[in-house]
């Protein structure tokens, strides 16, 4: 590509094959109508299906969608970063490849940021009602702690689907992040911002790829990535089980002094396991910090990168000239 794009939009994608011909059918006419010129990174995270042929097939009819494919699966956070890392868009635009956040709001987004000079613009979620009862209840909590943690300026109900300015997408890039959480790094910014509010659509084909273990990862990234809270909450607890153990040091004193002791081992076992929990809850919390700091030192990327389309058309492009030269 000889001239940067107006407009990047980054899809993570994985185990895709029977979503990505129907996103793609739906997305590429929104984008072919904003009259700008544009691109869209596909990164490929180590689909293991038919998603690598499919992409394959779609490049050779569609020349703006660009294929970045890793040589495993690295995962969807990893996914996101290196999309917004290769992006050359003035502006930015990350959607999954779903279909649950609607790409009919990629107009709106990039209005807004253009008319009031936006840096970030936020797809948020004003209706849920697709999702399952046990998925809304466990991402309103997860809202509500982040938001508690970074702040207000974290959108509710805000989650990948986002228009990132260039300035944006550098200030991203120097974050030193060896396990980025852009649904916090982004608001972290403070950047200039707005919001677009959208109806949150069912997945169009195949099963999700957050269940629920992933969910739980992603929540304790993003509360050890941005918060020392879990082991100020190991200081208190300790804290808090050192007070119980004194007060029942002072009733057994009491009781003893009374005559009024009754042999038992029910005191006994409920004391042990309290204080047990409480210790195996601090070296857990303090165990997760620790492996954080032990991959942050080993240095290992984060993705490594197969294959990328714009480096081969860049290859391509310069070999033409080396021929019209001669």
């Amino acid at each position: 590509m000889t001239t940067a794009p107006e407009l990047s939009v980054v899809m993570p994608i994985y185990n895709e094959q029977d979503a990505l011909p129907l996103t793609v059918e739906r997305l590429r006419p929104i984008l072919d109508g904003l009259g700008v010129e544009y691109e869209v990174v596909g990164v490929d995270d180590g689909s293991t299906d038919a998603t690598p042929l499919q992409m394959q097939k779609i490049r050779q009819d569609w020349p703006e969608f660009r294929i970045v494919r890793f040589s495993r699966n690295s995962g969807h956070q990893a996914a996101l970063k290196a999309g917004l890392h290769r992006a050359f868009g003035d502006y930015v635009v990350s959607i999954d490849a779903d279909l649950q956040d609607p790409p009919e709001k990629i107009p709106e987004m990039l209005e807004l940021a253009r008319e009031r000079s936006l840096d970030i613009v936020y797809g948020v979620r004003g209706d849920r009602g697709t999702d399952s009862f046990f998925k809304r209840r466990t991402a309103g909590g997860y809202y509500w702690l982040m938001r508690k943690l970074v702040g207000k300026r974290m959108p509710n109900q805000a989650g990948d689907y986002r228009l990132l300015s260039r300035a944006a997408v550098d200030a991203l890039k120097t974050m030193p992040e060896h396990q980025p959480v852009y649904r916090l790094l982004v608001p972290w910014l403070g950047f200039p911002s707005g919001e677009v509010v959208y109806v949150r659509e069912e997945r169009v084909a195949g099963a999700t790829h957050y269940p629920i273990g992933k969910m739980v990862h992603l929540a304790l990234d993003s509360v050890t990535n941005f918060s020392a809270a879990p082991l100020r909450l190991a200081t208190w607890l300790g804290l808090g089980s050192f007070l119980v153990c004194l007060v029942l040091g002072a009733y057994t004193a009491i009781e003893h002094a009374i005559g009024n002791t009754v042999p038992g081992w029910s005191s006994l076992f409920i004391g042990m396991l309290f204080i047990g929990a409480v210790q195996l809850i601090c070296v857990g919390l303090l165990g997760e910090y620790v492996g954080r700091i032990y991959s942050a030192v080993q240095a290992r990327p984060a993705y490594f990168i197969g294959y990328d389309s714009a480096e081969e058309s860049a290859a391509a492009e310069a070999e033409k000239l080396s021929d019209c030269v001669r």
